[in-house]
This record gives C-alpha cells, structure tokens and sequence, in this order.
C-alpha cells in the first residue's frame, strides 16, 4: 500500500500561512488522486481539500478561497496553502488516497488511506 507523508505543520501566529506538503515517498504520486483532511481537538476528522489525478480541485465550502491545494508531479508532491490561520485552524492535518489510481473520487469516504499527519497549531 502507499505511504504517505505529511511534513510542514508547526506553530504560527494568527494571519500567518503554511504550506504542508505531502508525499508518497515509495510510489509515483501523480497517478493518485490526493485529499487533505484535518481532525481539530475533540472533534471529527473533515475534509479541507482535495486534487483529481488531472488535476481537478475540490474544496469544502468553508474553506475555499483561504486554502489552496496544488500538485507538483516534478516532485512528487501535493501542497496544501493555509493562509490566513485563525486559531480555529489548529488541527492535525492529514493527506489521503482512494484504493486506486487514476481514480477520481465522488465521495469523502472514498479516500482510505490516510499518512500520520501534521500537526499545525496557530496562536492568537
């Protein structure tokens, strides 16, 4: 199965940006459709983001317009831009594939395999 990594979270000041990237260091990523998703303490797991394996974007309402999410098949890697962080962005945030590649999901639930995740916590 893919493995996946998340790396670029940290502690930032409200109105700060990150950039996390995530990478599947053992495969070749452009054939996979890529989600993020994050999980804030104490609640569920939602999702932020998401870009097809042709590059179709797809956000949550809630999201769209502060968070961009982009890929970089030269380096195998999906981008997840936070801008603007507000103390209510502190999560751990985590990218994820469907089971299969070239694959274009309809569903949130269709992304299965998940990394460890980030941790990005912004203070106010």
């Amino acid at each position: 199965q893919v493995q996946l990594l998340e790396l670029g979270g940290g502690l930032v000041q409200a109105g700060d940006l990150l950039r996390p990237p995530c990478t599947a260091p053992d495969r070749i990523f452009s054939s996979y459709s890529v989600g993020w998703f994050r999980q804030a303490p104490g609640k569920e797991r939602e999702f932020v983001a998401a870009v097809s394996w042709v590059d179709i974007t797809h956000y949550a309402d809630s999201m769209e317009g502060r968070f961009t999410i982009s890929r970089d098949n030269t380096k195998n890697t999906v981008y997840l831009q936070l801008n603007s962080l507000n103390p209510e962005d502190t999560a751990v945030y985590y990218c994820a594939v469907p089971p299969y590649t070239q694959y274009s999901p309809t569903l949130e639930s269709e992304y299965t395999r998940f990394g460890r995740g980030t941790q990005v916590t912004v203070s106010s």
